[in-house]
C-alpha cells in the first residue's frame, strides 16, 4: 500500500528512507556462517525444489596407446564416459512481524518505528544465520556416530547415536536409500559390515547437535565386542572430522582435548587433499571466542609467534586473521554441547570451509510487483523483505513491521572426486568442509 495511506505524522519518516538504512544496517552486522554460502536464484515457476547436477572428471591416462592396437575404426579405445552427482535445494517460507500501537506509542513513536525495524533486522539475519549453519553442519556430522546400547549377544542391529549419513548413498550420482541392493560398507567398533536397513527412534535421543538416534540394521551378525556402548561407528563415505589426540568419538574426548594448532592443520590438509578451492586465498573457519582463545594456549601457535607478540596483529587485536592458509572468523552461532559422559565440559566445534561449502537459492519471486506493488513499502534487502503495513484496524492505530525470506540452504556433495581423478581424495561424499571437536 502507498505511503498516501499513512497518518501525516508518520509519511515524513517513511519518505526519508529512515527505516530501510536501519534494516539494512542491523541486517549486515550480524554474524558469519552464511558468507561461505554461493548465492544462486531461484528461479520462479519451476516448483519448490530444485535438483542440480555435478559433472564429474574422468581418470587420467598413464597407459601408452599400444601400436598394434591402434587399428580399425576405434582405434583400439574404449570410450569412457564421466560421472555425475545430485543435490537438492528446497524452497521454505521464514517470516515474523511485530505490531506499533501508534496512540499507546505517540511520545516515542519515530524512535520506536526504527527500534522495530532494526530489531525485526537483527531477528532476520540470526535466523538465516543459522539456517546456514545448520545445513552446513548437517552433512559433516554424517556416517560418524557411536554404539548407544552394549549388545546382549551377536546380533544384526546395533543402537546409535546418529543416523545421519548412513540413510542413503550415491547411486549414478543419485541419492538412494540403503538396502540390501545398495549397502553401506560401515566400521563399527574394529570389523567393517555392510548396512542394509536404517530405522530411526521413534522417541529422538541423540546427543549430537541435530542428531537423529536410531539402529543400524547390518547383512551379518555385529559382535558383542564391535556393538560395546561408545564404540566408533564410522561409513566409508564419512564426512572427516579432526579429534585432539585422534580420539575416535565425541564421547572418547577428554579434558585436555582443547583446540590446537596441529588440528587446523589437519583439516587445511584434509581440505587440499581434495583439491578443495580456497575463498580469496585461504579457507574460512568459524569457531567460537572460547576456540579462538585456546589457540594463544597451544605450545605450537606461541612459538611462531615468539618474539612478535608486541608488533604482531595477531596478538594485537586478539585473534587470528589470514595465517597458514586460514582466515578465522569468530561467531556466537557456534554449537557449543555438554559433553556426553564428562559433567561440566563443553564440546566445542570450529569447522573449516573452502569455496563451495554452501549454496544458498533466495527466491527470484520475493519481490515480485503482483506480490509487493511498486508503491508499497516493502524493501529488499540483502535477499529479505521488509514490509511495513499500513494501519488497517477500526481506528487507524497499530502498524505492522514484519519480514520475510523464502529460499533454502545445502549443503553439496563430491561424491565424483576420487582417487581415480584426484590420488589424494578421501571417500568422504562432503568434501569442501572440515569439522573440529574439542573440548572448552
Amino acid at each position: 500500500m502507498g505511503i498516501s495511506n499513512f497518518p501525516a505524522s508518520l509519511q515524513p519518516i517513511i519518505q526519508q528512507g529512515f527505516l530501510e538504512r536501519e534494516f539494512e544496517q542491523a541486517l549486515r552486522s550480524r554474524l558469519g556462517y552464511r558468507m561461505v554460502a554461493d548465492r544462486e536464484s531461484f528461479a520462479v515457476g519451476i516448483g519448490e525444489t530444485l535438483t542440480k547436477t555435478r559433472a564429474g572428471l574422468k581418470p587420467s591416462v598413464t597407459t601408452p596407446l599400444a601400436a598394434a592396437t591402434n587399428t580399425n575404426l576405434d582405434n583400439g579405445l574404449t570410450p569412457q564416459g564421466w560421472g555425475v552427482e545430485q543435490y537438492t535445494v528446497t524452497l521454505n517460507f521464514y517470516a515474523a512481524t511485530q505490531d506499533l500501537n501508534m496512540v499507546t506509542s505517540r511520545v516515542g513513536i519515530a524512535s520506536q518505528f526504527l527500534q522495530n525495524a532494526a530489531t525485526n533486522g537483527e531477528q532476520a539475519a540470526r535466523s538465516l544465520d543459522e539456517l546456514a549453519r545448520n545445513a552446513l553442519f548437517a552433512p559433516y556430522f554424517g556416517g560418524n556416530t557411536r554404539v548407544s546400547a552394549t549388545l546382549a549377544s551377536a546380533a544384526p542391529s546395533i543402537e546409535v547415536d546418529d543416523i545421519r549419513g548412513f540413510t542413503t548413498v550415491f547411486v549414478n550420482g543419485v541419492q538412494t536409500a540403503v538396502s540390501a541392493s545398495y549397502p553401506l560398507t560401515v566400521t563399527v567398533g574394529s570389523n567393517t559390515y555392510l548396512l542394509i536397513g536404517v530405522t530411526p527412534d521413534v522417541n529422538n535421543a541423540s546427543s549430537a547437535p541435530g542428531g537423529i538416534s536410531g539402529t543400524l540394521t547390518f547383512s551379518n551378525d555385529v559382535s558383542v565386542s564391535d556393538g560395546t556402548v561408545g564404540n566408533a561407528v564410522r561409513a566409508a563415505t564419512a564426512s572427516a572430522i579432526v579429534r585432539p589426540q585422534g580420539a575416535g568419538t565425541t564421547s572418547a574426548l577428554q579434558a585436555t582435548d582443547t583446540l590446537t594448532m596441529s588440528a587446523l592443520l589437519d583439516a587445511v590438509a584434509t581440505l587440499r587433499q581434495n583439491a578443495v578451492p580456497e575463498i580469496d586465498g585461504v579457507y574460512n573457519c568459524y569457531l567460537d571466542p572460547v576456540s579462538a582463545r585456546q589457540l594463544f594456549a597451544d605450545p605450537d601457535f606461541r612459538q611462531l609467534f615468539q618474539g612478535a607478540t608486541s608488533s604482531n596483529a595477531v596478538f594485537r587485536q586478539g585473534m587470528v586473521n589470514d595465517f597458514l592458509g586460514l582466515r578465522f572468523i569468530t561467531t556466537t552461532e557456534a554449537y557449543v554441547q555438554s559433553h556426553p559422559t564428562l559433567a561440566g565440559l563443553y564440546i566445542r566445534r570450529p569447522i573449516v570451509c573452502g569455496k563451495g561449502a554452501l549454496i544458498e537459492a533466495d527466491f527470484a519471486g520475493i519481490g515480485a510487483d503482483d506480490v509487493a506493488p511498486k508503491d508499497a513499502l516493502v524493501h529488499i534487502i540483502d535477499g529479505v523483505a521488509m514490509v511495513t503495513r499500513e494501519p488497517i484496524d477500526r481506528l487507524q492505530q497499530i502498524i505492522a513491521q514484519s519480514w520475510y525470506w523464502i529460499g533454502g540452504f545445502c549443503a553439496p556433495s563430491d561424491t565424483t572426486t576420487t582417487p581415480n581423478t584426484i590420488p589424494t581424495a578421501t571417500n568422504s561424499n562432503f568434501k569442501r568442509a572440515v569439522m573440529i571437536e574439542h573440548i572448552g
